[in-house]
């Protein structure tokens, strides 16, 4: 495994050459990449031009935070699209109506899995959470694939997961952390 000695977007072009690369190795047919406004997505992009790998980008919910504001830039969705690259807006697993239910009445059981996920680092929660929603969208098929997510903004966690929609949240199986912050 690779530490990175912070956590940030600093180590966004590292982590997702890395998984390139592991994807490439091990022959894993997916990579899923996290990015809220599509600085990543955009970095992902670039990277996955003549790879095998195909590509799928995540961001989280229109209203996230802002009620009816979506931040992933338009024009950067239209355009991966006309790629053939999936970009996959939808509800974080851990949050939806938790949220509501939390924000209403004070917690919800939901908070216990997200803040164990947290235990291993923001990341990887987020690694998690995207391949739950890309298989929920029929992006990616329930098997072995990368994800890339980080702490915040830009990317600093990579690991292989057996993917699985949210209604089978705990048949997922987190295979391999590749890449993650020391510090988190």
């Amino acid at each position: 495994m690779i530490a990175f000695r912070e956590a940030g977007p600093e180590n966004t072009d590292r982590a997702l050459d890395i998984a390139f690369e592991v994807a490439e190795q091990r022959g894993i047919g997916y990579i899923v990449v996290a990015s809220t406004t599509g600085w990543t997505a955009e970095k992902a992009a670039e990277r996955a031009r003549g790879k095998s790998a195909r590509l799928v980008v995540v961001t989280h919910n229109t209203g996230f935070r802002t009620p009816g504001e979506q931040e992933f830039d338009t024009q950067l969705r239209e355009r991966l699209v006309r790629e053939g690259i999936a970009v996959i807006t939808g509800t974080l697993p851990t949050r939806g109506i938790n949220r509501a239910i939390r924000d209403r009445f004070g917690g919800s059981e939901i908070d216990l899995v997200s803040w164990t996920l947290r235990l291993l680092g923001e990341g990887l929660k987020v690694c998690v959470e995207i391949a739950c929603m890309a298989c929920d969208a029929g992006a990616i098929p329930p098997e072995d694939v990368l994800c890339v997510a980080g702490t915040g903004r830009g990317a600093d966690t990579v690991a292989i997961i057996h993917a699985q929609p949210s209604n089978k949240f705990f048949d997922l199986r987190v295979r391999e952390i590749i890449a993650k912050p020391y510090y988190t």
